[in-house]
């Protein structure tokens, strides 16, 4: 029996329908991903779920350690990763993968906020398309400030990069902006008060008007995809977790739900107190209830990861005061190790599963998958300081963090190697990180508090795991 046709089908239509089904979002892989075949892509997955499977990563600092504490940000797009921390930001590639190694990400430059006489630090940050060649990125600053860059690589032989920074905006009262969302020409500004506030960059009435939420505030989410467009936002206050839909490029000016923290069906108001909620992104693609966007995840002030449906009909029935829908979580995870609160949340990961959430202390980022939710499992990032993992994002092989003292990265593409022999891909094992991977760091024992991976003098930094049913703890 001839199964050259069969072969051919499964080449020209198999893979690429396995793909649209099982979408694994990356950035930092995209340009690569473009230059490969449908089944080197597909063969790349199969390996980085597998690693995700066996927990096996390598850990590793992108950069030494900043001078002093900050409190950094991340944002990315599918050019660059950018961390912000104090009054600077540091900017990394991703390049194209070459034979036996994983896709690089590459030292861009720097650029110092210092030099325009603005030495406050850097609170927000995000990426905005404002009709240009490439996106532009978006800063909140402490004293109020919001300003926009549109970033350009720097001269040859130079660490500094160069970027065109307008002045958009500055609050009064000593308010900032703490949170920044975006989704592709609108954006999402909230500031520390709680004032929240939509721009369209393709409007001529580019503002809608601020909505108050008359709370201490912490994060947003946009989501411009859903059937129902509506923003997200966390706060201190017994209302945590709001959602305000979006009409007309209009934020609604009362919540239209309110997700609550317990899944008790009936509780009295009297029995509401106060939380906060510090993070919040969309839920994995593979939830069991399905890749909508009208899922989110957020990480609370009780030490609690949280998963609400907004289709849900799984409400807190409340005979004392009228007002919006009041949803009831759908899943709730927790280290039962680690009682901090988590700073940070993002979804991705081996399979399109998992959660990751930074904690407040001790530089733990925790991993569940949500389609086995009891089997959690946790991290400490190199150097095991008492630092927050103060921003995180996950993507399908790689999760990017940043705590007080350094931006670092676990990378799960374990071992892949793609070659290119006479226009046809051949895949097979081999070291997945190589030295070419990521940014040279300072050797030598003890640099930077750091301690390197046992049996490798080039990759893995060491750092400390445990599972979430146990104290055992491994190396990574």
């Amino acid at each position: 029996m001839n199964l050259w046709p069969l072969q051919e089908a499964i080449t020209e239509f198999g893979w690429a329908a396995y793909l649209r089904t099982h979408p694994r979002p990356s950035f930092s892989l995209l340009r690569s991903r473009k230059s490969w075949s449908t089944h080197a892509q597909v063969y790349y997955d199969f390996l980085t779920d597998r690693s995700w499977s066996r927990l096996e990563f390598i850990a590793r600092p992108l950069s030494k350690s900043w001078l002093g504490k900050s409190q950094p940000v991340l944002a990315i797009n599918s050019s660059r990763l950018v961390i912000a921390a104090g009054s600077g930001i540091t900017s990394y590639t991703f390049g194209l993968s070459v034979d036996r190694e994983a896709p690089p990400i590459r030292f861009e430059g720097s650029f110092s906020f210092a030099q325009l006489e603005r030495t406050t630090a850097i609170t927000s940050m995000t990426f905005v398309d404002k009709g240009g060649l490439d996106e532009s990125l978006c800063l909140g600053f402490q004293d109020g400030t919001l300003q926009y860059v549109s970033l350009k690589p720097p001269p040859l032989d130079s660490p500094i990069l160069r970027g065109t920074v307008s002045l958009s905006s500055q609050l009064q009262g000593g308010e900032y902006i703490e949170s920044l969302s975006s989704d592709r020409n609108i954006l999402l500004t909230l500031s520390s008060c709680g004032t929240a506030t939509l721009t369209n960059f393709h409007s001529t009435l580019p503002e809608s008007g601020n909505v108050a939420l008359k709370a201490r505030a912490w994060a947003s989410h946009l989501c411009m995809d859903s059937s129902g467009p509506y923003a997200a936002f966390g706060t201190s206050s017994t209302q945590a977790l709001r959602v305000h839909s979006i009409a007309d490029d209009q934020l609604c000016r009362t919540p239209t739900a309110i997700l609550h923290p317990h899944v008790e069906s009936n509780i009295a108001q009297a029995k509401i107190i106060s939380s906060a909620v510090y993070g919040i992104s969309r839920a994995p693609l593979a939830c069991p209830w399905g890749a909508s966007p009208q899922i989110l995840v957020s990480g609370w002030f009780d030490g609690q990861v949280r998963c609400h449906d907004l289709r849900s009909s799984s409400r807190v029935t409340n005979e004392i005061s009228s007002g919006p829908t009041t949803l009831r979580p759908v899943l709730t995870m927790q280290d039962p190790l680690q009682l901090e609160s988590f700073y940070s949340v993002s979804c991705g990961g081996g399979s399109s599963s998992y959660v990751a959430a930074g904690s407040a202390r001790h530089s733990v980022v925790s991993f569940w998958d949500v389609r086995s939710p009891r089997t959690g499992w946790s991290v400490h990032a190199p150097g095991n300081d008492r630092s927050p993992v103060y921003d995180v994002i996950l993507e399908s092989s790689r999760l990017y963090g940043a705590t007080q003292s350094r931006p670092f990265v676990y990378d799960f593409v374990g071992v892949f190697a793609l070659l290119l022999l006479d226009d046809i891909d051949y895949l097979r094992q081999g070291p997945g990180v190589s030295s070419g991977t990521y940014p040279e760091l300072p050797r030598g024992l003890g640099i930077d508090g750091l301690k390197r991976k046992k049996n490798t003098s080039e990759f893995g930094y060491y750092v400390t795991m445990y599972h979430h049913g146990g104290l055992t703890s491994n190396e990574s």
